[in-house]
């Protein structure tokens, strides 16, 4: 067997069927499969299944609850079933009717696959995006799916979660329930990149978004395509590649996908049309959205779709979860839960799914829609006392914007005189794992609450660390490092990471073998922050040499309390290899295609009077 396909199978698990242990028997004996092509207003026909309850009648009626998708609605067949449905047990076993859709041009659906399809104005028939064939799907299972009780939901997670989020614009009137889990919201800082900067650790999973099929499929196309794994030591296959440009030409010349990536490094009309943000208005009906503090794909992404709405839709019952998961993690049950190598609590997955999910879905569609079902406006997880809060408003309104000054190797009050340098080298980059199997992975996931001990101390990493607190201290909402830098060269990268160091003596309740906790170096939050787009993400300006320069980076949201004893720590660096592709420090109109000659080394300066500005809850 080709030693790329377990890869693939733990990325089709994970984005498209993630449920908890199925029930081999329950599908088939409760429900009956249809298969259909809806027709869209453009006459492209879209392939769907629909499960039906078998019980369904005049007298038993039931809701829909659909997943639009790009990673397959197989198994395909009326005679071939899932082993579970819809996006966990209790909903399932609660029935409903369960629609799954093939999205355009993604296997047995008709049409061309666009990555982040574009929202358009309707003025025509041919102004089609996933709003319209939203409303034009529900509106042909509304008519020809005999007993519904006209409502639909609709749900999905990563890229079906971006689906989900555009087809709340559809405004069909059934619609009344929507869950975007883990959705994508503009591709210029979720998924493949962050802040326009390319996040190389993605960089095996082009096939599958940057091949188009040419017939009708019920299999992956693409699978040849995947890169070959060569060694357990995925650091190395990165070091061979060389820059991004090689990689590109050695690999992906024939991708669309990543040629589109290559050829447009600014924030221009490409990118802006892919952003869903702005088009989010006007929304009428409940969407509750779903994240994971260590999701590493799609962090930004629920968290601006929710702040979004919560601006521009006063009339959405509009809701978020944020619980201690990776990408889409919260769709099973582990029973004790991990991320990496902390643990969180027991059964946290299930907590969500019934207190949070089901009560959602069974209230909005099979009770009374117009009235408000009750659940808390945001439940997140506290990542640092480990157990859920529930707050009104989100962000808290019960905060204390904090500045901490940068400076002496520690956290100050007020800025300070004294500057911190490093020495950044492109060809000698900071690694952004010591665990050199995850470099073999499919997308990064890991790292986002790795241990950090092991980039301290490295002469082009500076680091600044407060006493041991005497008090628990919860940060909560955005967080933004206003970094005053100057740099011996024109370009640079900033990546900060907010870190929890742990006490010397501590044990944790549950533990991996082998993991020493004294003193871990848990990674809370980070992001990376290209200097070039300082000022504007439309057009990249170089560093004036030696000039002190402005460069904010946005962090994004926690939840963590820093418990009495431990230490907060920042850590920051203008490399961050092969997470993220390695900026050559020089100044190019496109540095996605710069070479090893254009690589520069460069004293990088952190003035003193850099600060991370926090919201302290109260």
């Amino acid at each position: 067997m080709k030693k790329y396909f377990p890869i693939f199978f733990v990325f089709c698990f994970v984005f498209g069927l993630a449920q908890n242990k199925p029930d081999n028997t329950f599908v088939k004996e409760h429900y009956t499969k249809k298969e259909v092509y809806i027709p869209m207003r453009d006459g492209v026909k879209l392939f769907t299944s629909v499960y039906i309850p078998k019980d369904i009648s005049k007298s038993q009626k039931y809701p829909f609850l659909m997943q639009r998708t790009c990673y397959s609605v197989a198994p395909y067949g009326e005679n071939e079933f899932k082993s579970s449905l819809g996006p966990n047990p209790y909903l399932m076993k609660d029935q409903y009717i369960f629609v799954y859709q093939d999205v355009r041009g993604r296997y047995m659906s008709e049409g061309t696959f666009t990555n982040m399809t574009p929202q358009v104005v309707h003025k025509t028939k041919k102004d089609v995006d996933e709003s319209t064939d939203t409303y034009d799907t529900i509106d042909w299972l509304l008519k020809n799916v005999a007993n519904n009780n006209g409502k639909v939901g609709q749900y999905g997670t990563s890229y079906p979660g971006f689906y989900t989020a555009a087809g709340t614009l559809s405004e069909h009137p059934a619609l009344v329930a929507s869950s975007p889990q883990a959705p994508i919201s503009d591709f210029w800082n979720d998924d493949f990149l962050h802040n326009g900067r390319f996040m190389l650790g993605y960089f095996r999973t082009f096939p599958v978004f940057g091949i188009q099929k040419t017939k009708p499929e019920e299999k992956a196309w693409y699978m040849d395509t995947f890169i070959k794994q060569t060694s357990e030591d995925g650091l190395k296959f990165y070091r061979d590649m060389g820059t991004l440009k090689e990689g590109y030409e050695k690999y992906y010349k024939d991708n669309f996908f990543m040629t589109e990536i290559m050829n447009h490094p600014n924030y221009d009309e490409f990118w802006q049309k892919r952003s869903l943000l702005p088009h989010l208005k006007n929304i009428n009906h409940a969407v509750m959205t779903v994240g994971g503090w260590f999701d590493a794909e799609d962090l930004s992404g629920p968290l601006n779709i929710y702040k979004t709405i919560e601006k521009t839709s006063p009339k959405a019952k509009n809701t978020i979860v944020m619980g201690p998961f990776s990408h889409g993690a919260w769709s099973r049950e582990p029973g004790k839960q991990f991320h990496n190598e902390i643990y969180f609590g027991d059964s946290i997955s299930t907590y969500y799914q019934t207190k949070l999910e089901t009560p959602f879905f069974k209230h909005y569609l099979k009770g009374n829609s117009k009235i408000d079902a009750g659940l808390p406006e945001a439940t997140m997880f506290d990542t640092g006392k480990m157990e859920w809060k529930e707050f009104s408003n989100y962000p808290p309104q019960n905060t204390k914007k904090v500045n901490f000054y940068l400076a002496d190797g520690t956290f100050k009050n007020s800025p300070s005189n004294h500057n911190s340098e490093y020495y950044s080298d492109p060809d000698n980059p900071v690694l952004s794992s010591e665990n050199l199997k995850d470099f073999n992975g499919f997308t990064p996931r890991n790292y986002m609450s790795e241990d950090q001990r092991f980039s301290e101390g490295r002469p082009d990493v500076v680091s600044f660390t407060t006493d041991i607190l005497t008090e628990d201290l919860t940060l909560t909402g955005e967080i933004l490092a206003k970094l005053n830098i100057s740099s011996t060269s024109t370009d640079a990268d900033f990546a900060v990471k907010l870190i929890d160091v742990y006490p010397e003596d501590f044990v944790p309740k549950e533990k991996k073998e082998g993991v020493v906790y004294g003193n871990y170096h848990q990674m809370v939050r980070s992001e990376i922050m290209p200097a070039r787009f300082r000022n504007s993400r439309e057009k990249g300006e170089a560093l004036v040499p030696n000039q002190k320069t402005a460069v904010e980076v946005k962090l994004q949201d926690v939840l963590h309390t820093f418990k009495k004893g431990h230490k907060i720590q920042i850590q920051i660096s203008s490399t961050w290899f092969p997470l993220f592709a390695v900026n050559p420090q020089k100044f190019l109109e496109n540095p996605n295609f710069a070479t090893k000659e254009d690589y520069t080394k460069a004293f990088i300066k952190i003035f003193g009077d850099s600060y991370l500005e926090v919201n302290v809850l109260k």
